[in-house]
């Protein structure tokens, strides 16, 4: 594992890899597909701090919950899609 952890740090939001069998869920819920979706490259450094902290390479394809907190407006959740680069 590297010295830092990007996902430690006070301005990273926190990233979460989400389950499979709920991806589906939270495409249903939102009205989306992934290809609707933000993305985040393998190459990204909280993606690949993730991979290290799970041990196992996160496939492209995949979701990433990310949740962002705000001293005025409060919690908010956003979804990528890992894709290649």
């Amino acid at each position: 594992m590297s010295e830092l952890n990007v996902l430690e740090h006070d301005n990273v939001p926190e990233h979460h890899l989400v389950d499979v069998k709920d991806e589906e869920k939270i495409l249903t819920m939102y009205s989306v597909g992934k290809d609707q979706l933000p993305k985040i490259r393998k190459g990204d450094p909280c993606l690949k701090t993730l991979e290290e902290a799970k041990g196992m390479d996160i496939d492209e394809g995949r979701l990433i919950k990310i949740i962002r907190t705000h001293t005025v407006s409060g919690i908010s959740v956003a979804y990528r899609v890992v894709v290649r680069g």
